[in-house]
């Protein structure tokens, strides 16, 4: 074991657990919307950082590299569609959900979801469906991590994991989302200066970018292609649109990145943060998947594909350097777990403990809830994670590809399209979540050669354009709806109408909210 990568990976736990100390010294976890969106006081470069940092996830350090070494450059389409992503996500839905949210009081996704689409059907199951498919994506975190430090470090891989969950749920725990997006800034830029110096170290090893593409089609001509090792992708145009759909539209269908959009300091944060989004993405995204590819000629008996990554540093690095590196590997795998934890928290206490089982219940009961729920599913991850399931980069492609399929209709027409109404959005989350679901573990992906994505996104919207039209006289949108639309559509402030009831205590603010938005409709 190193003295030296140990004494770095203490350093980066320090700073980020300062990070959450600092968030909680700010009243961070004081009321709901403190603890939940940070006051709703977030910048753009931050905003920028977490939100792209959180959809990053460890599966840029084990599956991106990992699916670089076993299909060569097919992989980078992934990276096409991810580098985008940001920028989309921020541009299509951000300013106006920021807007939207606030004057709907809705503090979480799924309860924004709610207060567009009004039915507690809406909540229940986009909550479920939610806490669910963001306990695969812990899962893949918690293995990640643990796989990564016991690798580099020599520790044992159960106290290994042990130590990772334990320092996500403390910081976690101290500064809500406060914490969890300032500890991101400062992961993403580890992360970036990690990963690139990872990539320079392979290319000086290999003599350069050409000499490296040389040996490689020496080595295997296919693996140049943008159709896979021995062409195994050829012409299958379906599962290409879904390896560039799933990080580029899907992240429009992720809870727990559009809550960011939420905790913006007003709707203009939107544009600048697209841009620092782009110009990260722009150096990040594209390297995880190269330092795979390189790892062909580095690693050539490599066992396990995923630890291309960590085996390159560590092959190729000083210990001072692999500190450093295992400590952004480890920023990737912990920016994103701390955010999915604080959204399973979230939706459990605020849209189904509140909503379903303590209408009544005090900010102070709502959080307590919301850590409580954190600490079990940390501890559930870390149980399951033992036993070390499927690959990472399967979990995730699983849980990405049903959240986006299930959700990205219901975000981005709850902003765009104003005959989008419940029926719509309720069939469109089923029908979409249920097509992905089948579609990965049906087989169906080999013999139609289509993503889960592309198929679950395509049924998702086409099953909420028809459901919606064909309901609109049974179900209509709400006046209140409308009106709160027309106003999140134009640039100026939010109306004081909606403002008075939003700025009081958090605790009972629904009903106000209710009937602000009621007398808007008609006043509107």
């Amino acid at each position: 074991m190193s003295g030296t990568v140990i004494f770095f990976l203490v350093l980066y736990y320090v700073v980020v657990l300062g990070i959450g100390y600092w968030a909680m010294r700010r009243g961070a976890g004081e009321d709901l919307e403190g603890y939940l969106l940070g006051g709703r006081q977030v910048g753009p470069i931050t905003t920028a950082l977490t939100m792209q940092s959180t959809a990053m996830s460890g599966y840029m350090f084990l599956g991106a590299g990992g699916l670089g070494f076993a299909q060569g450059y097919w992989a980078l389409w992934y990276a096409a569609g991810d580098i985008g992503g940001g920028l989309l996500n921020l541009s299509v839905i951000g300013r106006r959900m920021r807007k939207l949210s606030q004057m709907m009081g809705a503090l979480t996704a799924i309860e924004y979801l709610e207060k567009r689409y009004p039915s507690p059907a809406i909540r229940l199951v986009a909550g479920s469906l939610t806490i669910f498919l963001l306990g695969f994506y812990v899962l893949a975190q918690l293995i990640a991590g643990g796989k990564g430090m016991a690798l580099v470090t020599g520790i044992s891989y159960p106290l290994a994991l042990a130590i990772a969950v334990g320092i996500i749920l403390i910081y976690t725990f101290m500064g809500g989302y406060l914490a969890v997006a300032y500890t991101d800034f400062f992961q993403s830029l580890v992360m970036l200066v990690g990963v690139m110096w990872i990539v320079i170290a392979a290319l000086s090893e290999l003599g350069g970018f050409t000499a490296a593409n040389v040996a490689i089609g020496e080595l295997d001509p296919t693996l140049l292609s943008v159709w896979g090792r021995g062409l195994g992708f050829e012409g299958q145009w379906g599962v290409v649109a879904g390896a560039l759909l799933i990080f580029s539209v899907g992240y429009m269908g992720w809870p727990h990145v559009v809550t960011r959009h939420m905790a913006m300091s007003s709707p203009a944060t939107a544009r600048r943060a697209g841009f620092w989004a782009t110009i990260w993405s722009l150096f990040f995204v594209p390297a995880p998947y190269l330092v795979g590819i390189f790892a062909i000629l580095i690693l050539p008996g490599l066992d396990d594909p995923e630890m291309a990554i960590f085996q390159v540093a560590e092959q190729l690095l000083p210990a001072a350097v692999t500190g450093l590196v295992m400590a952004a590997i480890m920023a990737a795998i912990m920016s994103t777990a701390d955010s999915l934890l604080l959204q399973t928290g979230s939706i459990a206490s605020r849209d189904i403990y509140e909503r379903f089982i303590n209408p009544r219940a005090s900010e102070r009961q709502m959080v307590m809830v919301s850590r409580g729920l954190v600490l079990a599913v940390a501890l559930v991850g870390y149980a399951i994670a033992l036993v070390e399931p499927p690959t990472v980069f399967s979990i995730v492609i699983f849980a990405t590809s049903v959240l986006g399929s299930a959700f990205l209709p219901a975000y981005v027409c709850a902003v765009w399209w104003k005959k989008a109404n419940t029926p719509g959005a309720l069939a469109s989350m089923i029908i979409g979540a249920s097509v992905a679901f089948i579609w990965q573990y049906a087989g169906l992906v080999e013999t139609t050669q289509m993503h889960p994505m592309l198929t679950g996104v395509v049924s998702s919207t086409i099953t909420m354009i028809v459901v919606s039209l064909a309901t609109q006289k049974i179900s209509p949108v709400p006046p209140h709806v409308l009106d709160a639309m027309n106003v999140s559509a134009e640039v100026g402030p939010i109306p004081a109408r909606y403002l008075d009831a939003t700025e009081f205590g958090l605790a009972n603010e629904a009903a106000a909210i209710a009937n602000g938005l009621e007398e808007g409709g008609h006043n509107g």
